[in-house]
């Protein structure tokens, strides 16, 4: 499997981009602001996208992404995954004729562009020889994970989450854990703001990987602009074990 990095920011400014990730040419995982970095034609050749949760920076993308593609996908519509939660809200809030178009329902509701399938934790789809795994993290709003199992790893993405009894067991019984990303979205100087929004800040992310058997590679996204390098820092003196990086936008991990 290759990963690409799209964007991995908590925000924008100064050429951030928020959450998305290519797997292989086929597989979005989110679909923030990075994914209109990507030439028109490696657009058209995303087939699925996964999505963690229905928070902006996660789907910003998603809207743009349907509409440049969409001569491409009549007769071979995208699917859109996530928790039957995330798919209503993305359909109330966005493809509702009033912010977007209903693609759904285009160009017409026997050929539409895109569809909808409902993956709840614990659930799996497999494609073109990868499995996802969806695994209930604990957010602001309903959110998860997602394991990719290949033949030559398994490669895993939080998504946004605060501390979580949810996401360890299953990294632990999967022992070909190659490369986990995890996200750490404020410096410990504000936890209580983190706790509150549901995310990880330093000190709790490093209580969480506690729990962590296996040694995979860390990656750490989802920081908020202007606080990556106390973020990064604090989490290297809380977690000196362990073998952490920062990921940036551009970066390719290949599992």
């Amino acid at each position: 499997m290759d990963i690409k990095v799209l964007g991995c920011s908590g925000g924008i400014g100064g050429g951030a981009r928020t959450s998305a990730m290519l797997v292989d040419s086929d597989v979005l995982l989110d679909a923030g602001t990075g994914v209109g970095d990507m030439p028109l034609a490696d657009l058209r050749q995303i087939r699925h996208v996964f999505l963690t949760h229905a928070h902006l920076d996660h789907i910003a993308g998603l809207p743009f992404l349907i509409d440049s593609v969409f001569d491409a996908r009549i007769g071979d519509p995208m699917t859109i995954y996530g928790r039957s939660e995330t798919l209503a809200t993305v359909q109330k809030h966005i493809f509702n004729w009033e912010i977007w178009p209903d693609f759904a329902q285009l160009p017409d509701v026997h050929n539409p562009v895109i569809r909808y399938q409902a993956l709840e934790p614990g659930g799996m789809v497999e494609i073109a020889g990868r499995l996802f795994h969806a695994v209930d993290v604990r957010h602001s709003v309903p959110a998860q994970g997602y394991c990719i199992s290949h033949a030559d790893g398994v490669f895993a993405v939080s998504g946004d989450t605060a501390t979580n009894n949810t996401l360890w067991p299953l990294l632990n019984s999967l022992p070909d854990l190659k490369a986990l990303v995890v996200e750490v979205s404020f410096p410990d100087e504000q936890a209580a703001l983190a706790q509150a929004a549901g995310h990880y800040c330093p000190r709790t992310l490093a209580e969480d990987l506690i729990k962590l058997d296996h040694e995979p590679a860390i990656w750490l996204t989802a920081m908020k602009p202007g606080d990556e390098s106390t973020i990064f820092e604090q989490v290297q003196a809380a977690i000196p074990s362990r073998d952490i990086q920062m990921l940036h936008t551009g970066a390719s991990l290949k599992i």
